[in-house]
């Protein structure tokens, strides 16, 4: 073969192509067609994309506000059911000391138990007659406390008959200001309301006592039936991580709160301030709810010391100063110093967990939100996958 000749390839029709003929390519029509197919294809794949997308948003929006619908509906079995496993974690590491010197944990749990129905019968009995008592005699002293506000009222009262002359001038009948009824408990309000309460407190208590005997058995039993022993070892270590760190908040909270209650009690006693133990019981209560309990026992003991004060003076803020000094030490020095800062929680994060958990079960909610909004911080922190919130709440 000479080199003046040239092998072609074949035809596309499947001949021969001659020597020397050129091959002409594919049109370019063709190739833009199938361009712009697979383009409406790829479009067509992003919508429905989008599309799932979307619908996915909006039943995760419809299970949120069915789940809230129930936790609102399913109040009364859910809030004495949280309880009681905050109270069983606080005190599981008791039973597990317990444990390790070849106790048994039904003998533990039961000391425990008796010793927590010896201390909230003891509490009830000693704050019960003071809250009845102020409750009653809240009226007579607010009636008590008005004329030792003269002398800074004057100056208004004043101001205001004048304002009433000037209104009232026109007309010659003024109405009857209604008279407002005393607040008073009745003995039989008592009886109607102490069954729903020794039930409440009741199924805490055996719900507390079946978490510490049988709550290890179970975490045990859900461990196993995770497929390989790989897994078995993962969430072994998780459970076992998050029971510990959130025992030791819980016991940690519940002693810092005691202890404010415990010094707030005492502080009120040496002013002299009625009824010392029943505030600090409340300002024990009100420390578990950040910034918001600290300001609403502020509030009520400047409330409490300018009813039961015997003259109008800024001797009688000096209690409601010193637990406001006491609470900010409390709160900036010693919890931060003892919790360490893998426990602390934005502010923002708190406030808008309050209002949620205050707005689906009241005051309980609120007293519950800041333990499971921290315990849920704890447990998210070991989730794959769930790291974002404990991120996003953290300070």
């Amino acid at each position: 073969m000479s080199e003046s000749e040239q092998v072609s390839p074949p035809a596309p029709d499947g001949g021969v192509a001659e020597a020397g003929a050129i091959v002409i390519p594919a049109e370019p029509a063709v190739a833009e067609a199938a361009v712009r197919h697979g383009l409406r294809q790829l479009n067509a794949a992003r919508g429905m994309r989008r599309h799932l997308h979307a619908v996915r948003m909006v039943l995760n929006a419809l299970l949120l506000l069915a789940l809230l619908y129930t936790i609102t509906l399913t109040k009364a079995l859910l809030i004495p059911l949280v309880l009681a496993a905050f109270i069983g974690l606080a005190l599981n590491p008791i039973v597990a000391f317990g444990t390790r010197i070849r106790l048994p944990r039904w003998l533990t749990a039961s000391v425990l138990m008796l010793g927590l129905i010896v201390g909230i019968g003891s509490g009830v009995g000693l704050l019960a007659q003071p809250a009845v008592g102020w409750f009653h005699g809240a009226p007579t002293a607010i009636r008590s406390f008005v004329p030792k506000l003269r002398s800074f009222t004057k100056p208004l009262e004043a101001a205001n008959r004048a304002t009433q002359t000037l209104v009232s001038s026109g007309s010659s009948t003024r109405a009857a200001s209604p008279q407002s009824t005393p607040m008073s408990i009745s003995a039989w309000d008592v009886v109607s309301t102490a069954p729903k309460v020794l039930a409440a407190v009741l199924s805490v208590l055996l719900l507390v006592f079946f978490f510490l005997v049988y709550g290890d058995s179970m975490l045990r039993r859900l461990v196993e039936i995770t497929p390989s022993f790989a897994y078995k070892r993962h969430a072994v270590t998780i459970v076992r991580g998050i029971q510990t760190e959130v025992s030791r908040y819980l016991l940690t909270a519940l002693l810092i709160n005691a202890s404010l209650g415990a010094i707030t009690a005492g502080m009120l006693w040496l002013y002299k301030v009625p009824d010392p133990l029943l505030w600090g019981a409340v300002a024990m209560f009100a420390n578990f709810i950040p910034y918001v309990g600290a300001i609403v026992t502020t509030t009520l003991l400047a409330v409490v010391c300018m009813l039961y004060a015997n003259d109008a003076s800024l001797e009688v803020f000096l209690p409601v100063l010193t637990f406001a000094g006491i609470t900010a030490v409390e709160g900036n020095l010693i919890t931060p110093m003892i919790q360490g800062a893998s426990m602390r929680l934005s502010p923002i994060a708190i406030l808008l967990w309050l209002l949620v958990w205050g707005w689906l079960w009241g005051i309980p909610g609120a007293l519950l939100a800041v333990p499971m909004l921290t315990c849920t911080k704890l447990i998210t922190e070991r989730v794959r996958g769930w790291e974002w919130f404990a991120h996003i709440v953290q300070r």
